[in-house]
């Protein structure tokens, strides 16, 4: 599935994963492939990414997620890559 993580700045990353957790405001949540449709908000937390074997993580500061078509999008208002 596709993953893009945004900011109102830019793009912090863009590509193909395996799955992602994201911290739901119900708390965190992981995302595989063929997930069902959702629209989230998010609470500041980590973000963590898999994709190849390898895992990279972010903090982000808000915001809110989207899944659709094996399209992942995060909305945060800020990230710090970690």
């Amino acid at each position: 599935m596709n993953l893009e993580i945004l900011t109102p700045d830019k793009k912090v990353f863009e590509g193909e994963v395996t799955s992602v957790t994201v911290p739901g405001a119900q708390g965190s949540f992981e995302i595989l492939n063929n997930h069902a449709p959702i629209i989230s908000t998010l609470e500041n937390g980590k973000v963590v990414v898999r994709a190849g074997g390898r895992e990279q993580s972010f903090y982000t500061y808000g915001g809110v997620v989207e899944v659709i078509d094996n399209k992942v999008i995060v909305l945060a208002e800020g990230v710090k890559e970690n």
